[in-house]
């Protein structure tokens, strides 16, 4: 059994919240709760590491990811 620790990136919208996890291209779910999300998430990742699986691709060691914020002022 291999285990991986994916980054996730959660956006709030109007109708929930939005996950996605950016090492997986076209992975991602959504959400009423951010809880709800992330459980969601978890079953997307899950999937697609199976279909990786099921057709015989190699499941890559993935490498972390830093998500930060920076501060940026505008104007006088």
């Amino acid at each position: 059994m291999k285990q991986f620790n994916l980054p996730i990136i959660i956006e709030q919208d109007k109708d929930g919240y939005f996950v996605s996890c950016p090492q997986l291209s076209g992975c991602y779910s959504q959400g009423e709760s951010y809880e709800e999300a992330v459980e969601n998430i978890k079953d997307a990742i899950t999937l697609h590491l199976q279909d990786k699986i099921a057709n015989k691709e190699e499941l890559t060691d993935y490498k972390p990811v830093s998500i930060s914020t920076v501060n940026i002022v505008l104007g006088k």
